[in-house]
């Protein structure tokens, strides 16, 4: 459609007709929006933005072929990191840009998760903690993993997405989401240092961890009374 402004064209239901078909508007509708005075002027500062516009996808298209000539160390570990939920093929290559391969660095992965910014700031003082926002970090890869994190928090019947939501109500969204987002940088330590892929906890982990422990409680009660106690599971 622009094209066809610079070129002269000055039919409005012509230039309709050129729209994208994601426009949700009907063609009369466009036209009418497309009534107007459009100058020489007009026409030249379409023509600057286009050129702008075409310069700019020509750095990002070389910047992609450099990326990829120098991915070739990391190329192994992206199919390992995209079978975490959330994680892309662009998300993974920023994770793996911003950490990189040798896990060594960090003596666990609570270190790497300090690193990233992604647990709560320690602002305490006289016995009272004022502040539990997390810190700044590492601004790119604490962006990525938040982002992350909101499309693992959608994933159906996923531990992430359990995390999530037993959280929300408690913490509320956010603090719920750098969790999760927490968990994945987590899974990706482990992963990147053992070159395994992601295995899901499933969406009933806690339910399952929750009776473990209700169970392991009752035991040793029993016990602290004097008891043998041997648990056996119910016919079905």
């Amino acid at each position: 459609m622009i094209e066809a402004l610079i070129a002269g064209e000055t039919d409005p239901f012509r230039l309709a007709s050129l729209a994208s078909s994601r426009i949700k508007a009907s063609p009369t509708a466009l036209g009418e929006a497309l009534r107007g005075r459009v100058t020489r002027h007009h026409r030249f500062l379409l023509r600057l933005h286009l050129q702008q516009i075409d310069a700019l996808d020509q750095a990002i298209a070389e910047v992609d072929k450099e990326v990829e000539a120098n991915l070739t160390p990391f190329r192994e570990l992206i199919p390992v990191l995209t079978s975490i939920p959330g994680i892309g093929e662009l998300a993974a290559r920023i994770l793996l840009a911003e950490i990189g391969t040798d896990m060594s660095r960090f003596p666990t992965a609570g270190h790497l998760i300090s690193w990233a910014g992604l647990c709560p700031g320690n602002d305490e003082s006289a016995g009272k903690r004022r502040s539990t926002r997390m810190r700044k970090g590492a601004p790119w890869l604490k962006t990525t993993l938040i982002q992350c994190a909101w499309a693992a928090a959608r994933k159906k019947a996923s531990y992430l997405a359990a995390q999530f939501h037993r959280l929300r109500p408690r913490r509320g969204p956010k603090k719920a989401v750098g969790a999760v987002a927490a968990s994945i940088l987590t899974a990706a330590y482990h992963m990147i240092a053992n070159g395994a892929f992601y295995q899901d906890l499933g969406a009933d982990h806690f339910e399952r961890r929750t009776k473990t422990n209700q169970i392991k409680r009752l035991v040793a009660k029993i016990q602290s009374l004097g008891y043998d106690v041997e648990i056996k599971p119910l016919a079905a």
